[in-house]
C-alpha cells in the first residue's frame, strides 16, 4: 500500500491544508483509525476525494491526526504538499 503521510497536533477547527497535482483521496484519521487504515482493516475518516487542489480538512476536536493521501488503488502518482494551518 503506497501513500503519504503526516501527522500533527490539531485543535478543533485547525486544518490540514493539502495541495495535489492531480486528483486523490484525502484523509484525516485519528490514530485508531490510521493503525485499522494500515492494516487494511475498515476505518472512518474526514475528507475524501479532493478533485481540486488545495483541499481543507476541518479537525473535528482537538487531538493527535494523521492526513493521508493515496490513490485509492489506482495507478501512477501523485506528488502532494501537506500542512496545517491554526483556526
Amino acid at each position: 500500500m503506497d501513500f503519504l503521510h503526516a501527522d500533527y497536533y490539531l485543535q478543533t477547527g485547525d486544518a490540514a491544508v493539502v495541495t495535489l497535482d492531480r486528483q486523490a483521496n484525502v484523509l484525516l484519521l485519528d490514530d485508531i483509525n490510521y493503525s485499522a487504515y494500515r492494516r487494511g482493516d475498515s476505518y472512518h475518516y474526514y475528507g475524501g476525494l479532493a478533485k481540486r487542489s488545495p483541499c481543507r480538512v476541518i479537525a473535528p476536536h482537538s487531538g493527535h491526526w494523521h492526513v493521508v493521501v493515496d490513490l485509492g488503488g489506482n495507478g501512477g502518482s501523485v506528488r502532494a504538499g501537506i500542512s496545517f494551518s491554526k483556526n
